[in-house]
């Protein structure tokens, strides 16, 4: 089912949808290990399962789609499959899209994605993409229901959360029909956001263009690892 149509649903219904994502580790994710996780999951009864491709800005992405696609057929469950635009070529972004059709991907989630480390085998590599709304459009004439990011204490790289802000309008303004939210830690920042959004020209933010708060289990290491790549501030307690 499309995310935007999960979305209407839950709203028809007076209830906040529910998601998971998944974090396949660099390298091979083996489809019979995926299940297993997808299988734990979904005994959760999720409304849908995103599925990552490498951070880092490796480009790798492995078993992105046969993941999503698995989720999807085999237990019942939306999915979304995640696509960066960094060192992305046209071509590339063509073959992208005839891959994720080839494995029944129905929902995209279009991301920039890390720049590539200098030991990265993508650091280096040509790109004619610097911003995921610039990849939107065409996943849209795919077919695909197109999801991008946001970024309630505004991106890492970008000191103005007004320009942040801006970026999101235009995503929307591509095509993008829902949004999910790097992680943070004070809702009141959310809620802040939200109506910056709506006050800038995001009026459909409420009605059509969803939003998907994101969270993340906060386990020692991981929180150290992940939150200064993601917000910018994190409690004390955490």
């Amino acid at each position: 089912m499309r995310i935007d149509d999960i979305f209407a649903h839950a709203n028809t219904a007076g209830r906040t949808p529910v998601s998971f994502e998944m974090f396949p580790p660099k390298g091979e994710l083996t489809l019979d290990r995926a299940r297993e996780a997808a299988s734990a999951l979904c005994e959760l009864a999720p409304d849908f399962i995103s599925v990552t491709c490498s951070a880092g800005g490796g480009g790798n992405f492995g078993q992105t789609a046969a993941i999503a696609n698995m989720i999807d057929k085999e237990f019942g469950v939306s999915s979304v499959a995640h696509l960066t635009c960094m060192s992305l070529t046209r071509e590339q972004l063509a073959q992208r899209i005839e891959d994720y059709r080839a494995a029944g991907v129905e929902n995209v989630l279009a991301l920039r994605g890390d720049r590539p480390t200098p030991d990265s085998p993508a650091y280096g590599a040509p790109s004619d993409f610097s911003y995921a709304c610039e990849i939107i459009p065409a996943l849209v004439e795919a077919g695909f229901c197109v999801g991008g990011a946001a970024y309630p204490e505004g991106h890492i790289e970008c000191d103005d959360l007004a320009t942040s802000v801006a970026h999101l309008k235009l995503k929307q303004d591509a095509g993008a029909s829902f949004f999910v939210t790097q992680l943070f830690f004070d809702n009141e920042v959310c809620y802040r956001f939200l109506d910056q959004g709506r006050h800038h020209g995001a009026h459909h933010l409420r009605h059509h263009a969803v939003h998907e708060p994101g969270a993340d289990q906060p386990h020692g290491l991981h929180v150290r690892r992940v939150a200064p790549l993601a917000c910018h501030q994190a409690p004390r307690e955490i």
